[in-house]
């Protein structure tokens, strides 16, 4: 089953880039298992939704995201998870 990955963070614009841009060098920046990724910055921190095709591929992105980001002495709060009901593309 699809889920829906809420992520809320105080991550500023050149942070998100820069964990972007890691994953491309390290070869993971298109996930197996993610259907969707938007971004953006609001007054309150950066915002990411991300739809993947099940919670098993989520977990294995966390995986290498975690050290990653642990590498670059950045750290987020985990995201909300829910199961997602419909996707229109």
């Amino acid at each position: 089953m699809a889920v829906v990955a809420v992520f809320n963070s105080e991550l500023t614009h050149d942070q998100y880039d820069r964990i972007i841009s890691e994953l491309e060098a390290r070869g993971h920046g298109k996930m197996d298992g993610r259907l969707h990724h938007v971004a953006w910055n609001s007054p309150e921190g950066w915002r990411v939704v991300d739809v993947w095709e099940s919670e098993e591929a989520l977990g294995k992105f966390a995986n290498i995201l975690m050290p990653l980001m642990a590498d670059l002495g950045l750290s987020v709060p985990p995201p909300a998870v829910y199961p997602a009901h419909n996707i229109l593309s």
